[in-house]
């Protein structure tokens, strides 16, 4: 059976990675800031600004309902509508 591992070793092993992830998208949110012309409205922009409320949210399962957040809803006739 496999060994699930402490809270540090988890955090030890992740650090670094994620504090690297962080920061690409804390420099992304202020290249947006930082660009000229006015907000277009783009839903996009709204969803980053909603997986980072996700993220903090203090539950298991953020990874899941960020990938949600980003993923289209599923559609029954996709086949079809691929020719497949």
């Amino acid at each position: 059976m496999a060994q699930t591992r402490t809270k540090q070793e988890v955090l030890e092993a992740d650090f670094l990675a994620l504090r690297a992830k962080i920061l690409e998208v804390a420099a992304g949110l202020d290249r947006f800031d930082r660009a000229n012309g006015e907000w277009p409205g783009d839903p996009r922009r709204n969803r980053l600004d909603e997986a980072i409320r996700l993220l903090l949210i203090d539950e298991p399962e953020r990874a899941e309902h960020v990938q949600l957040l980003f993923s289209r809803a599923y559609d029954e006739g996709w086949r079809d509508k691929l020719g497949l």
